[in-house]
């Protein structure tokens, strides 16, 4: 005799079927919607990021929509300074290349001719070759790429419109998020922002810290190799490294080295090999004890977090990966409950010395 399933069997089936369904449409949503998240999360980043600058000529009886003009212009005025100091040498030096690569072309062709019995075309053969191909390739893209420059123009200047009105806003906006909360969630709101500002500012520091070390660091070694430009080019290569996500390193390094090609190619090797060496020291053993000063982040949750973040949200997600793990640390650490440590071996970084000391047993703020 078949006895018919419980009624909760039925009723558990259904809400799993939903759920999984819902999940399945916000996942979709979310995918869809990636590029305008990127955009608002960029915004919030750069409107705290300026915010103290903004609070600061405020309290100078500046009004605040005008104190965050002035705070972007001056922004983009550095910026556009930097890139017109390094552009115009950066030109030169990239022409002066261009105009030894037969002569590099045909030296290394006569070499391996003549040590490995290697046959390479000619220079007007490869030239052929390589017109033939990217010109192919440039026809079929012109219209993929003009499409991205487009989209990636509308949503920089909706990022810069964002940026603006979360600044200049700033107090409005965050009473509007506060107004249908009670007391005692506002000032959990409240917080939360005053800590996300605290960790962007750190990371700047941070940021800019390193720019300084590593523009030292490539100034000293380019001074000793004679090379040409040596301060421009530590500086470029120390701030595009910091502040270009992912590929700020190799675009940072690429000055150095055109410039170290056109005088020989042995000092062009000598500075890859200085910058790829610089790099390793700096990721592994400055960033993250610097990073775990000035944001108070563990070196290896910093380093995990910088991986995991870029692995899921890009270049991006590598750069921001640190005031947001930063912020989330604190509050955590803020509304958690701690209880004093017990006396173990396992607690211990040295013979003497515990791990850390015992923590107070913290309540949640009212």
């Amino acid at each position: 005799m078949n006895q018919s399933a419980p009624a909760w069997i039925t009723r558990a089936a259904i809400k799993v079927v939903l759920v999984v369904a819902g999940a399945v449409v916000v996942w979709q949503i979310v995918g869809r919607l990636s590029s305008l998240i990127m955009v608002v999360v960029t915004s919030l980043f750069v409107a705290l990021a300026i915010e103290p600058a903004v609070d600061w000529l405020v309290k100078k009886r500046w009004k605040r929509g005008l104190a965050t003009g002035a705070v972007m212009l001056s922004v983009a005025l550095a910026l556009s300074g930097l890139v017109a100091a390094f552009g115009s040498m950066l030109v030169n030096q990239v022409v002066a290349l261009v105009s030894r690569i037969p002569d590099i072309y045909s030296d290394v062709t006569e070499w391996l001719g003549k040590r490995f019995g290697i046959d390479i075309p000619t220079q007007n053969e490869a030239l052929e070759t390589v017109a033939q191909n990217w010109g192919s390739t440039l026809t079929r893209n012109a219209w993929a790429v003009g499409t991205q420059f487009f989209s990636g123009l509308i949503s920089f200047l909706g990022l810069l419109l964002l940026v603006f009105y979360i600044s200049a806003q700033g107090p409005r906006l965050r009473a509007t998020i506060c107004a249908p909360l009670p007391q005692k969630q506002q000032r959990i709101v409240l917080q939360i922002w005053a800590t996300a500002q605290d960790k962007t500012a750190g990371y700047i520091a941070s940021r800019v810290i390193l720019a300084l070390i590593n523009a030292s660091v490539t100034y000293v070694f380019l001074l000793i190799l004679g090379i040409d430009y040596a301060l421009p080019l530590a500086l470029f290569s120390g701030v595009v490294s910091q502040f270009v996500p992912t590929v700020g390193t190799y675009l940072g390094g690429a000055a150095p080295v055109l410039v170290a090609l056109t005088e020989t190619p042995i000092k062009g090797l000598a500075v890859v090999i200085f910058i790829v060496a610089y790099q390793q020291v700096e990721n592994f053993l400055v960033a993250p004890k610097l990073t775990s000063r000035t944001m108070e982040i563990n070196p290896a949750v910093a380093f995990l977090s910088v991986l995991a973040l870029g692995t899921l949200l890009g270049p991006l997600g590598a750069f921001l990966s640190l005031p947001l793990v930063a912020t989330c640390q604190a509050i955590i650490s803020t509304y958690i409950r701690r209880y004093e440590l017990i006396e173990d071996e396992l607690l211990r970084q040295d013979d003497d010395q515990p791990l850390a000391e015992p923590a107070r047993a913290d309540h949640p703020p009212a």
